[in-house]
């Protein structure tokens, strides 16, 4: 039977294994995705990981995380991990919206999602002693930063940002800035020096901005409105974090130990602009102690319409919402498939059955 897993490996984090085998000591950094419901197929993935693998091995992590990522890392630094996982994935998969929408009006359901999350306990995601979540954001600048709210100024912004962004990824630097909430034991140093060509801002996260941080990571233009006035943050609009961390393209080779990603995608994307551009595709430095677990394309064949549950599908169901929450709970039962894979191989790690960047 085929594998539900494939599992890629940079060159270092296979000669770490190699000699070593795989410890859940080793992990350092753990990175997650925005992508919205393709997110919900790592949840198997999550509760194993959290609840106890890397929980029995406690040691410093870094989790950096947008949209959906920033929310599922939030989830991963609770006192009870696997509930906070398993209330996520219910709040996210019974999303329902009438057959016309506003922007408002999906803000202020992902808020009310958002403080369901948290459950009036986001105290513990900011404190806990291990696990440091980093959210990233995007900050408005120049047309995009002027916008206030208006909808054609802010398409026009994002056309013009989406036309630099098509010469070159840098150009997409002069409309929108970074933004790294993380909690006062993790300074994020390893992201403070340059490594691309985006500004970056380094904002405290603390009880008074975390659900506001985590809203705007997850704020897809002209889908959801900007959150503004974050406490610590820089003045402006804030927009969901994957236009410029999408696949979270970052420096982990800074770190001398490994990243273990789980990702809905077997490849990385550097910013949401860039998906339809393979060539943009990351292949550098940056995955030397990578090791990324993803669905198999045997595995996805299995499920509910052959793929993913993605974004489109709140239009492709229409108002059809309890046929789409099925096949996305089905989605979501079957990711337990994946995290029994991978702990199988990380009990016994077979170097032959992955892949290289």
């Amino acid at each position: 039977m085929a594998s539900p897993i494939t599992i890629r490996l940079g060159r270092r984090a296979r000669e770490r294994i190699a000699a070593e085998g795989l410890r859940a000591s080793d992990v350092a950094i753990v990175p997650a995705a925005a992508g919205g419901p393709k997110g919900l197929i790592l949840n198997g993935l999550d509760l194993w990981l959290f609840g106890s693998f890397l929980k029995d091995a406690p040691r410093p992590r870094t989790l950096v995380g947008a949209s959906i990522g920033a929310w599922r890392m939030a989830a991963s630094a609770f006192d009870d991990p696997v509930a906070a996982h398993r209330r996520l994935a219910h709040l996210y998969a019974h999303q329902r919206y009438p057959a016309k929408v506003t922007a408002a009006y999906i803000s202020e359901n992902i808020r009310n999602l958002l403080d369901e999350l948290l459950d009036g306990r986001g105290a513990e995601v900011i404190a806990h002693p291990r696990h440091h979540v980093n959210i990233l954001t995007v900050r408005g600048t120049g047309a995009l930063g002027r916008s206030n709210g208006v909808r054609w100024r802010e398409m026009a912004g994002f056309l013009m940002a989406a036309a630099g962004n098509a010469v070159a990824r840098s150009r997409l630097a002069a409309s929108m800035e970074r933004v790294v909430f993380h909690p006062a034991q993790d300074d994020a140093q390893w992201l403070r020096q340059p490594f691309d060509a985006f500004a970056a801002h380094f904002v405290d996260l603390a009880t008074d901005n975390l659900r506001d941080a985590m809203q705007a990571s997850g704020s897809i233009p002209l889908v959801l409105e900007a959150v503004t006035d974050i406490a610590g943050a820089p003045p402006g609009p804030h927009w969901d974090g994957g236009l410029i961390d999408y696949h979270l393209h970052l420096p982990y080779q800074r770190d001398p130990d490994l990243v273990l990603y789980p990702h809905f995608s077997d490849h990385i994307v550097p910013g949401w602009l860039d998906k339809s551009m393979p060539w943009r595709r990351a292949n550098d430095a940056a995955m030397d102690n990578m090791i990324l677990v993803s669905p198999s394309a045997a595995f996805v064949a299995t499920l509910p319409n052959g793929k993913l549950p993605d974004r489109k599908d709140f239009t492709a169901y229409g108002q059809h919402h309890d046929t789409r929450i099925r096949h996305w709970l089905h989605a979501i039962g079957e990711s337990e498939r994946m995290a029994e894979a991978f702990a199988r191989w990380c009990e016994q790690p077979d170097l032959k059955a992955t892949l290289s960047f």
